[in-house]
């Protein structure tokens, strides 16, 4: 009996890992790098450019990648800027930094080095999520590269709501590569395509959005670990982070919804406005969590705003 149930856990578990490798192959087949790669000490960093004009870099938020800023957004901002959006480590197709995953301070040193090399010295910044989170470290640590920010559905200060039971598991050190291949092998993404709409909430998600994005490319086994460890080490990273917020002196805009129940306006924007006199908050009633879709306008003038208070046009 014993030998038996360990024979059907071997089948399970290499059938599991080939189902895995299956879905991460057809994922990269149908949506493949959609930029180009450049390296940034010794890391491979993907990345798309477009435009010309002051410089601005997007931050994709939790789970995501850049894909999230071309659904359209791109396009618009390009009329304008050098437009650069970046994966952010261990999502879409830029490297992980190392094996325990990377702080929104990694993340930013990264992506600064990586705007440097492509001769964006002093860019706006604009992150949406926890890519406003990335965009804060870079503001904090990299005054001097950094232009102005434009922060949108960011968190910015602590939260008292305990991380969700998926994350724990996910990032678990033992659990967590346990179970992820599992998740990349038989869950079917028509359940991460409603996580999906319901970030949107209480908008619809756009259409054509999830086809763009790639749902499938959130389910590798990379791509879950990593954003599973980033998502657990936020709360901490951001309660640090906070304590250092005086010494964000350029221009700041703040786009929030205040029907955003992901990250909470009144927690995060309203709050950094009140604290802050160099940052301007523009609060979208009746908005959710992706204004940058469902609002685009109001991003794209806050962006405006931003480049005319750092004197860029």
């Amino acid at each position: 009996m014993g030998l038996a149930l360990l024979v059907v856990l071997v089948v399970l578990a290499g059938l599991t890992l080939w189902r895995a490798q299956r879905h991460e192959a057809a994922a990269a087949r149908e949506y493949p790098p959609s930029g180009d790669f450049l390296e940034v000490d010794g890391k491979r960093v993907h990345f798309k450019i477009q435009g010309s004009g002051p410089d601005l870099v997007l931050i994709h938020g939790s789970s995501g990648n850049l894909r999230d800023m071309t659904f359209g957004l791109m396009d618009r901002l390009a009329q304008d800027y050098r437009v650069i959006a970046f994966d952010r480590p261990g999502l879409g197709y830029t490297d992980r930094l190392n094996g325990l995953g990377a702080t929104i301070d990694q993340q930013a040193a990264l992506l600064a080095r990586a705007a440097r090399q492509l001769g964006a010295k002093r860019p706006i910044v604009m992150g949406q999520s926890y890519g406003g989170a990335v965009a804060l470290a870079w503001g904090v640590n990299h005054p001097d590269q950094t232009a102005a920010l434009v922060l949108v559905s960011s968190p910015a200060y602590p939260w008292d709501t305990p991380l969700s039971t998926y994350y724990q598991l996910l990032s678990h050190p033992w659990l967590g590569p346990l179970v992820i291949p599992l998740l990349t092998a038989w869950v079917p993404e028509s359940v991460v395509q409603r996580n999906v709409e319901e970030v949107f909430l209480p908008q619809s998600e756009p259409a054509g959005y999830a086809e763009h994005f790639g749902v499938a490319l959130t389910l590798r086994r990379a791509s879950l670990r990593a954003n599973a460890l980033q998502r657990a080490g936020l709360l901490a990273e951001m309660t640090a982070l906070s304590q250092r917020y005086d010494a964000l002196s350029m221009p700041i805009e703040l786009v929030h919804g205040d029907a955003d129940t992901t990250v909470g306006a009144h927690i995060h924007a309203v709050p950094m406005s009140q604290r802050l006199p160099n940052a301007h908050l523009t609060l979208l009633e009746g908005v959710g969590h992706m204004p940058h879709h469902n609002r685009p306008g109001a991003v794209i003038e806050a962006i405006h705003r931003a480049a005319i208070r750092a004197q860029l046009r």
